[in-house]
């Protein structure tokens, strides 16, 4: 009956961190989506008194303009195009859990070459007085069949970190250092995130990317100023707003962010102790990644933190079932 209810208890853990996982990643792509969405219409709209009445939007093998779009139709159709996009592949990923491998990549890579591709139409076409004037940008083309391909590998590592699935817990009764038979391997994983820094990172890149694309799209002189603070910040908080914790006989490994780096690991044979710890952001001094008297704190929710104490020093992650993950490396580091 105890292994029964134990192990109740571990698939209902595992149930709430799908769910929670499930609802980061909707915002993120709700995000991602609106604001490429925004971006594909605001900046035609914004350099709309230095475009000419109809933009060119091919170019034939010589360079010159061979098709053009009122500038109405250039701002709207691919807007409704992108819209139409993520309207098939948000369907087909609620279908199948099959399609969701490439459902980040597609996202990224079209986002980024549909923003792209209109800060290369902006640009050809800005403050000439006829269409027909305009002419093709070989190097902003080749760095947006870059950007394409970056943001689509990015999208793959994404999905296989959130999709990486681990070996089953094993079900352990509450002993603060149960026995692990000899020959035995154990991994415990747990992850923690916080909206609030996903938003803050998500709103952040979003303005560095637009001031990257004014820039490209000649609408702004140099446009570091703006791009810098924010990708920074964007950086950060991406960085703050995750992590994941993995417990091994190898010792602990602490993965930061949506793609696990930075990592912090420690050998078992360096964990002196683990504990659980109820922890508060006043405690240690606000959110993310703190330094205080309490030691080194991940703080991205308040309640039970998993605390080892290594080198004479104490370190802490907020994240679900440190009680097992202090069980277990209290285990690990008593066979060695």
């Amino acid at each position: 009956m105890k292994d029964r209810a134990d192990h109740k208890e571990h698939q209902g853990r595992e149930d709430r961190e799908d769910h929670a996982a499930g609802r980061a990643t909707g915002r993120g792509v709700a995000v991602w989506a609106s604001g490429v969405g925004i971006l594909l219409v605001a900046m035609p709209q914004a350099a709309r008194g230095r475009l000419p009445d109809r933009l060119a939007t091919h170019w034939g093998v010589g360079g010159a303009p061979d098709g053009s779009l009122p500038l109405w139709a250039a701002a709207s159709l691919p807007a409704l195009a992108w819209v139409l996009l993520v309207s098939v592949v948000a369907l087909a990923a609620r279908r199948g859990a099959g399609v969701r491998g490439w459902a980040g990549a597609t996202l990224l890579s079209v986002g980024v070459g549909l923003i792209g591709a209109q800060a290369v139409i902006v640009r050809a076409n800005l403050d000439r007085s006829d269409w027909h004037q305009a002419r093709f940008a070989t190097l902003w083309f080749g760095v947006l069949i870059a950007g394409i391909v970056a943001a689509a590998l990015l999208g793959v590592l994404l999905d296989r970190r959130a999709t990486a699935s681990a070996p089953p817990v094993p079900v352990i009764p509450g002993d603060p250092a149960p026995e692990i038979p000899e020959g035995e391997r154990f991994v415990w994983l747990s992850r923690a995130t916080n909206p609030w820094f996903q938003l803050l990172a998500a709103a952040g890149g979003l303005v560095a990317v637009a001031g990257a694309l004014a820039g490209a799209a000649g609408l702004i002189g140099a446009p570091w100023p703006l791009i810098a603070p924010f990708a920074f910040v964007s950086v950060v908080m991406s960085a703050c707003s995750s992590v994941q914790a993995r417990a091994t006989e190898k010792g602990l490994e602490v993965g930061f962010g949506p793609l696990g780096w930075p990592t912090r690991r420690w050998a078992a044979g360096d964990i002196e102790s683990a504990r659980v710890e109820r922890r508060t952001p006043a405690q240690v001094g606000g959110w993310g990644y703190r330094l205080s008297g309490l030691g080194t704190t991940v703080m991205l929710r308040r309640g039970d933190c998993l605390v080892i104490r290594a080198r004479g020093k104490d370190f802490a992650v907020s994240v679900d079932d440190a009680a097992r993950a202090a069980a277990l490396l209290n285990s690990s580091r008593a066979r060695t």
